[in-house]
């Protein structure tokens, strides 16, 4: 059985701050993994008066426990945007770890410096290898954030 865990607001508040401590302030613009990086890069954002946004829109699951064969970028900045940049990476969780080494493996291509900010870090549900450079919590729970709708990983 499937341990789930479900955040509350003021839980995400609480992981944001940790995040949040952790930061540089020298990056040229935020890189926000889509969707689940939506709301944690915007709380950072305010937090710190970022306002160069830009998106990876990736789709890699497609249900619970289910994804594509490899991830499929929907939109992704255009090289002028990020080569030579300074980029943080936002997204809200490091899970099979694949849906960010995809997009490290955009930036690197594009000539781009980032570094990778999550709020959980799955490393036993990781596949691929190093860890992000900034995280708040580590787990092996199934994690439901506020913002997904209600779900039972053990439904499937």
């Amino acid at each position: 059985m499937t341990i789930k865990h479900v955040l509350s607001w003021d839980e995400i508040q609480s992981l944001v701050e940790i995040i949040n401590e952790q930061l540089h302030n020298d990056y040229d613009a935020l890189l926000v993994v889509t969707r689940g990086g939506m709301i944690p890069a915007c709380l950072i954002s305010q937090r710190r008066n970022w306002r160069n946004i830009l998106v990876a829109a990736v789709q890699f699951y497609t249900g619970i426990g289910t994804t594509r064969e490899v991830p499929t970028f929907l939109q992704f900045p255009s090289d002028p945007l990020i080569v030579g940049k300074k980029l943080l990476v936002i997204d809200d969780i490091w899970d099979s770890g694949r849906t960010i080494a995809a997009v490290k493996q955009r930036l690197d291509t594009a000539g781009a410096n980032y570094e990778v900010a999550v709020l959980h870090f799955k490393p036993g549900s990781s596949k691929v290898e190093g860890k992000p450079d900034f995280f708040a919590a580590e787990t092996d729970q199934w994690i439901v954030y506020p913002w997904e709708p209600p779900t039972d990983p053990d439904a499937e």
